[in-house]
């Protein structure tokens, strides 16, 4: 291979130093879902994950790589949910600073979260340039190494810790269905999915109103959005250097859903499965399900990124109690 990506004993390390820190999430079956997909499915439910994600794993891993001196001088990330409370609580495991920048329209519920892990907030502007500034600033005046929440690659090894769990518990998947929004998720899956399934292949799941990876795959160079009015909020970045090159040589398709699609696939699992999981969670079933037909009979691994959701806000609560 050309790439010079991860190798299979790279990731197996991966796995090993992480054990003491993540929760090997279990894996549901849903016996209406796999009716009415007319497949079988296996859920991994990373929304059972510490903090609430995935991005335990990849937060995690990427700071177990620190030097004592990057220790000392403590981490830095900027994120509006979820990588940050991963950040701080990596970090707070080790006994290391976390700072974490995050825009002043970020939910009360997670700055709240990102301070109980010990994350040390600075607030900025909501636009991504801000976000980068402020990260930067605090960088040189201290020293502290930036985490890339998605396009770094210790971050992606240790994303992809999930789908090697889902295939130990069920080796012979055909396929793993995976959101996809900043790359890191998919590109971590189509790694493990590459060295460690038995002809599976990862399929990525994509907001058509957020449908940058899409088209980045067809154009074969990495695409923007102009806009991102998606529910599914936490898939509404961009592609990155590092995993666009891994998710163009292992990942074969992205399914793109509607809102309408995203919402109906959150109800059914809310309700059928009676779990609490994000929107962004639900959008690689609502891709499963809209393509059904071509996955007749087949044995599906679907990737529930994470359950931390603001229950204000969900699309099918029209009455307060």
């Amino acid at each position: 291979m050309d790439l010079a990506i991860p190798q299979r004993e790279e990731l197996l390390k991966t796995q090993e130093a992480l054990l003491p820190y993540v929760h090997r999430t279990p894996v549901l079956e849903s016996a209406l879902l796999n009716e009415l997909s007319g497949a079988r499915l296996y859920f991994k439910c990373e929304n059972f994950q510490r903090m609430g994600a995935f991005k335990m794993r990849g937060a995690m891993n990427a700071v177990l790589q620190f030097s004592e001196a990057e220790k000392e001088a403590g981490v830095v990330t900027h994120s509006s949910g979820n990588f940050g409370q991963a950040v701080a609580l990596a970090a707070k495991n080790l006994g290391i600073k976390a700072f974490i920048v995050m825009p002043s329209s970020a939910p009360a519920v997670k700055k709240s979260a990102v301070r109980t892990y010990g994350g040390l907030i600075t607030e900025c502007e909501p636009t991504l340039a801000a976000r980068e500034a402020e990260a930067a600033r605090i960088v040189k005046a201290t020293g502290a190494t930036f985490l890339h929440p998605s396009n770094q690659i210790e971050v992606i090894m240790g994303n992809a810790t999930a789908a090697m769990e889902l295939l130990e518990s069920q080796p012979e998947l055909d396929f793993i269905f995976t959101p996809i929004g900043g790359g890191g998720l998919i590109a971590g899956t189509a790694l493990a999915v590459h060295y460690f399934g038995n002809e599976c292949k990862t399929i990525g799941g994509e907001p058509l109103a957020a449908d940058d990876a899409w088209r980045s795959l067809k154009t074969g160079k990495i695409e923007t959005n102009t806009n991102t009015n998606t529910i599914a909020d936490g898939l509404r970045t961009n592609l990155g250097d590092v995993n666009f090159p891994i998710i163009k040589m292992l990942v074969p398709e992205i399914i793109r859903v509607t809102e309408d699609e995203i919402i109906e696939s959150l109800r059914l699992i809310w309700e059928r499965m009676k779990i609490v999981v994000e929107p962004s969670s639900a959008v690689p079933l609502a891709a499963l399900i809209k393509e059904k037909g071509r996955f007749r009979n087949k044995k599906i691994g679907i990737i529930l990124s994470g359950g931390n959701v603001d229950l204000a806000a969900l699309p099918f609560s029209h009455s307060k109690q």
